[in-house]
């Protein structure tokens, strides 16, 4: 069975950093493209980054720039998130996606291309 996991969530100080990954069972991720998408409460869900199968297309959110990496390890069958400089405003549900694809040139920011999604892993940024 196909399954998302993601973990690494948690309760951390504004200007503080996480590292979210998201463990893939039931497949390998070698032909898949990897989203992460956060949604806030009473907010829409938004994408936050996501990288192609190969990691030759790496796309961010103007919103995490600078802050957030997203890194892939397909032997491990895991997506990471680095979270650095975190705001208050990122506390939210962060939830992986995944996307099977063999090559794609860019990586889809939106969530209706992802078939496969996490439970999601709550994120608060608070002092």
């Amino acid at each position: 069975q196909l399954q998302l996991v993601e973990s690494g969530g948690g309760l951390v100080q504004p200007g503080g950093s996480l590292r979210l990954s998201c463990a893939a069972s039931g497949f390998t991720l070698d032909y898949y493209t990897i989203g992460w998408f956060r949604q806030a409460p009473g907010k829409e869900q938004e994408g936050v980054s996501c990288i192609s199968s190969t990691g030759g297309s790496i796309k961010y959110a103007d919103s995490v720039k600078g802050r957030f990496t997203i890194s892939r390890d397909n032997a491990k069958k895991t997506v990471y998130l680095q979270m650095n400089s975190l705001k208050p405003e990122d506390t939210a549900i962060y939830y992986c996606a995944a996307r099977r694809v063999a090559v794609e040139a860019i990586c889809p920011m939106r969530r209706s291309p992802y078939g496969y999604w996490g439970q999601g892993t709550q994120v608060t940024v608070s002092s």
